[in-house]
């Protein structure tokens, strides 16, 4: 999840310096909670109900078994990389149900509890169906740059989902790198995002009737 080399350039042909560079690369995620002078923190959970207030992070990230070995590897990734990240679980490789753990990451997205939240499974299908049954969720499988970019900059996603068996470790980090880095797009898709929010509220005005 590099930024890139190369050297920029400002205004009236002036090459920018390293510090100027890195200052541009940051902004791309701006918005970000400041971090603390002591560095990145993992908090470690296990697709557990959280007890109480849970502390607000970047990126929540969550996997089964089959999700476990790419998940740590995003995990160890994004806390190298600055992002406070909150981790639901799974911690090995024993089997167990991919839906506690993708909802686990979708109520922290849903509560408010840290801003994006990250799923890998098997395949990104079913985790990717858990989520999008939590209020406030937009979850996309993704398997490509595009597709993420996409998610992003058109639909407002805000949990990615990775399926494990089906891209290698290289190209799920730079999905993730691209998905974090591609801002929403807003204007005419904003519209069409509302149009999923509304049908959302529809079901669930209807379920407490």
């Amino acid at each position: 999840m590099s930024a890139g080399a190369g050297a920029g350039v400002g205004a009236g042909g002036r090459a920018l310096t390293p510090e100027e560079v890195r200052a541009v690369v940051a902004a791309v995620v701006a918005g970000l909670p400041t971090r603390p002078a002591a560095g990145p923190d993992v908090e470690t959970g296990h697709g557990e109900e959280p007890r109480g207030p849970v502390p607000l992070a970047d990126v929540a990230v969550g996997a089964d078994h089959a999700g476990y070995r790419l998940k740590e590897r995003i995990r160890d990734e994004l806390a190298g990389h600055g992002f406070s990240v909150h981790d639901c679980g799974t911690g090995g490789t024993e089997a167990v149900d991919y839906p506690d753990f993708a909802h686990a990451v979708a109520r922290l997205v849903s509560g408010g509890g840290c801003r994006w939240g990250i799923v890998v499974d098997g395949a990104g299908i079913g985790s990717c169906m858990v989520a999008n049954k939590v209020p406030g969720v937009r979850a996309a499988t993704c398997w490509d740059v595009s597709s993420a970019r996409n998610s992003r900059e058109h639909n407002h996603a805000n949990v990615l989902v990775l399926g494990a068996g089906f891209i290698g470790e290289a190209l799920a980090l730079e999905i993730v790198q691209t998905w974090l880095s591609t801002p929403w797009g807003g204007e005419r898709h904003a519209r069409r995002v509302e149009r999923i929010t509304e049908i959302e509220r529809r079901y669930l005005a209807g379920a407490r009737r």
